[in-house]
């Protein structure tokens, strides 16, 4: 329960839950998640974010570790997120704040949340300063990053960077920082996993406040889920990261994500995916019964062509393929090409829907959808062969 000083006089108290496997209640989250909060001792001591509900006893803990609760005067709120702020009326009780700042777009969400409580809530405006003794706090907005009440808050001073939930990853550990945490691979993983079922449909924004984020003098930025970014090469590669995920430049690689009743729409996926890697595009097979819907979105970061198989059922494709689809056109992805097949018994709508869902989010569609009646023989199999290689083609061309 020891807080753990990430600058001088500036400490983590968040919680990390190694069990923590749903996250927000629709992505997974293999690697747990923290919920990162923190104390400023100053002239005014100041939290900035709480953390979920469940986990207000153990931020009580090691605030109190390094300062009286009664003591801290100031608490900011970034985001009302209830992962962020689902403590704060116990806090609020417990600490007696003289102000609570909130951007402008988060007293909505304060009232919403919490209904009239009396509390000394202030709305700060973008680019708002407020001294604290030796250090100034900025508010920065970030509207849709990934709320309309998102905010960051700057410490010049301390070269410091609390950014909510941009920078973020769902990781449970020990370490605080990216460069104890020994696993690169499992990091930048986390890293995408996050970006791509939380950040994705504010890519635009993300490419607008990065230029921000980049003009301030910091070495350090410290999100509320996961690892905190130390040092300047540490900072300069999240930013990176961020700009290359948002800009979704199509990568020469290939998902194949299906369901399949008595695998025919399986096998005609695997003779898709040897059109794919034949002509040079290496390619990822998903089984939807097999992988949760925010995994197919996370390997989606890592390909520029898309290929949706189903079963036709009840005239229309299988429920976990419909779940997906729906769940991808929400992130909307951008700058893919696609592909769609599918089996069927006597009536076969399913591969066009496929089809149509695809070119719905703005897919480059070079085939017409695939379709087989019953199971395929050698010749559909040929067909499939030749919608990968179609599509292979069109993504090289396009990957210039």
């Amino acid at each position: 329960m020891q807080p753990i000083e990430i600058k001088k006089d500036i400490f983590w108290i968040g919680s990390v839950d190694y069990d923590h496997r749903d996250f927000h209640g629709y992505s997974r989250s293999p690697s747990g998640s923290t919920y990162n909060a923190y104390l400023i001792k100053d002239r005014k001591n100041v939290i900035v974010d709480t953390v979920a509900a469940g986990s207000v006893g153990v931020m009580l803990c090691r605030l109190a570790k390094r300062l009286d609760p009664e003591k801290v005067d100031y608490i900011v709120c970034n985001h009302m997120e209830l992962d962020h702020a689902g403590a704060l009326a116990e806090i609020v009780a417990r600490v007696k704040p003289e102000k609570i700042f909130v951007s402008q777009a988060g007293l909505k969400s304060l009232q919403g949340y919490f209904g009239d409580k009396n509390w000394p809530v202030q709305a700060v405006k973008n680019g708002e300063t407020i001294a604290i003794g030796k250090r100034t706090l900025v508010f920065q907005e970030t509207r849709m990053l990934h709320w309309p009440d998102s905010m960051v808050t700057y410490i010049p001073e301390d070269r410091l960077l609390i950014s909510n939930d941009i920078f973020g990853q769902n990781i449970a550990s020990s370490a605080r920082f990216s460069d104890e945490f020994g696993n690169d691979a499992i990091y930048e993983k986390r890293i995408k996993e996050y970006f791509y079922n939380i950040v994705l449909p504010y890519s635009s924004a993300v490419l607008k406040t990065l230029p921000i984020v980049e003009s301030l003098d910091i070495d350090m930025i410290a999100p509320d889920h996961g690892l905190i970014h130390r040092g300047e090469k540490a900072v300069r590669f999240i930013i990176d990261t961020y700009r290359a995920l948002a800009e979704q430049k199509p990568w020469q690689r290939a998902l194949i994500f299906y369901d399949t009743m008595w695998q025919s729409t399986e096998r005609m996926a695997y003779a898709a995916c040897s059109g794919l890697e034949e002509n040079g595009v290496p390619t990822r097979l998903m089984s939807v019964k097999s992988n949760h819907h925010s995994d197919v979105m996370t390997e989606l970061a890592d390909c520029g062509a898309v290929l949706a198989g189903s079963s036709t059922h009840n005239n229309t494709v299988l429920p976990l393929m419909s779940a997906v689809l729906t769940y991808m056109k929400g992130l909307r992805p951008q700058n893919r090409v696609g592909g769609a097949f599918g089996s069927y018994g006597w009536s076969g709508e399913g591969p066009k829907q496929l089809q149509e869902h695809l070119f719905a989010m703005g897919m480059e569609m070079p085939a017409e959808p695939v379709k087989c009646a019953w199971r395929p023989d050698k010749d559909v199999l040929k067909v499939c062969h030749a919608l990968g290689k179609t599509v292979a083609e069109t993504l090289k061309k396009k990957c210039g």
